[in-house]
């Protein structure tokens, strides 16, 4: 074609290989076998080649329902946990030529609304952390493929579930407290309606109540920092037998909390161990650094894609939770003797 003339269509290519439209369609699609004879489907690629024709595959996608792009939603962007659930996706959806879009929760924390009232791309399938049930509802509607991340799995609307071991991370922090000497204990529980949180709290409860002479208090924050802070310093502040190490929902719950110690003239852990959950950079940038679980989020992230490329092509994923780890730093110690 002549410099500057318009980009070749599948018509030019038709004519100049003197084959229909649907031809080069089935040629170019690599669906001619038994439809066209090979002398044809090599004169309409060497038509295609010396016009410098390329498919518009985007298009080619829309018209046969596959976009090779996948939703996934997480509660918030600002967490860096999920930044990291988002690396390890995309970098499985890349390797297998799909492009993953992102969808936060317009509120930054806590279940995400209905993404279809936002992203109104058309999608082969979903990714899904943390959730209201309004917009499982609207995903399964929509007939899409969903794999669920961070939910039950006993009451899943996706085809597939992918868990970190979440009470596995609850009983290594509560055997760590409990071998240190600990017997009286406050969950600052994150205040955010998830499966994952009530797992935390339900194993933490059960594995202390089975250890004669201990106590838990309970206390919800928000997750964030202000939050943790206020909602410690008030069930600190109660009165009865103080306790002796915080167990926190998260890294930043924690950080809260060594705030509140500090307004309430305590030392960690002298006076307090406080533990955490994420190991975020965080964990390291307070002093004394965090006792914490380490999440591996972004093989977390890996594991839901290969699981939704799994439901995609009709397997079934692989199973099995993602082991957690314990990392013990100068934030507990035994409980002092006052």
């Amino acid at each position: 074609m002549a410099r500057g003339s318009t980009r070749p269509t599948s018509r030019d290519v038709a004519q100049a290989a003197g084959v229909s439209q649907a031809a080069v369609s089935l040629v170019l699609g690599d669906k001619w076998r038994g439809r066209v004879s090979a002398t044809t489907a090599d004169r309409v690629r060497k038509a295609a080649r010396d016009l410098g024709y390329r498919p518009n595959l985007a298009a080619r996608n829309l018209r046969l329902g596959h976009t090779r792009t996948v939703l996934l939603v997480v509660p918030a962007l600002t967490t860096e946990f999920f930044a990291g659930v988002y690396t390890g996706a995309a970098r499985v959806a890349a390797e297998h030529g799909f492009g993953v879009v992102l969808y936060p929760s317009p509120e930054g924390v806590g279940p995400a609304r209905d993404p279809f009232a936002s992203a109104q791309a058309a999608l082969d399938g979903v990714l899904a952390s943390s959730m209201a049930a309004d917009a499982l509802t609207a995903i399964r509607g929509d007939q899409l493929p969903l794999v669920m991340l961070d939910s039950d799995p006993t009451g899943s609307l996706g085809a597939a579930t992918v868990n970190l071991d979440i009470t596995d991370g609850v009983r290594q922090v509560t055997d760590h407290l409990l071998g240190l000497g600990h017997r009286h204990f406050l969950h600052l529980a994150a205040d955010v309606p998830s499966w994952t949180f009530e797992a935390r709290a339900r194993e933490l409860t059960e594995r202390i109540g089975a250890v004669p002479g201990t106590s838990l208090r309970t206390a919800a924050a928000p997750i964030s920092i202000p939050g943790a802070l206020a909602a410690a310093e008030a069930a600190l502040s109660t009165p009865g037998p103080r306790p002796t190490a915080v167990v926190c929902d998260d890294d930043k719950l924690a950080a809260g909390v060594y705030k509140a110690l500090r307004r309430l003239g305590l030392r960690v852990p002298d006076d307090m161990s406080v533990t955490g959950l994420d190991d975020l950079a965080l964990a390291t940038a307070l002093d004394p650094e965090l006792t914490t679980v380490r999440l591996d989020a972004e093989l977390f992230g890996e594991r839901g894609m290969q699981a939704l490329l799994a439901v995609l092509e009709g397997r079934t994923p692989d199973g099995g939770d993602i082991p957690v780890e314990l990392v013990v730093r100068a934030s507990t110690a035994p409980p002092s003797a006052s």
